[in-house]
């Protein structure tokens, strides 16, 4: 099963997330805004992952003293696509 994601983030410098799922590992991943050597770098490691490891990875981790992250908003987005399924 194929499935595309567009998650606007909340409480990062990016602005939003693509991202496709083909039965559940993630085929492609994107960073709308952010900072670009972050961001391309966790969208190409999670390429080829199974959803629910880069949420493993990825969930709780914090940039400075915001609450959340980049690659946190993307566990989240990923999160929501599994409830969605």
């Amino acid at each position: 099963m194929k499935k595309h994601i567009e998650y606007k983030t909340h409480g990062t410098c990016s602005r939003m997330i693509t991202v496709d799922i083909e039965d559940g590992v993630i085929t492609d991943c994107a960073f709308l805004g952010g900072c670009p050597g972050n961001t391309v770098g966790v969208a190409s490691l999670v390429k080829g992952m199974r959803v629910e490891d880069a949420i493993a990875r990825l969930s709780g981790i914090r940039c400075g003293s915001k609450n959340t992250s980049c690659p946190d908003q993307l566990a989240n987005a990923l999160k929501s696509a599994l409830e969605e399924a």
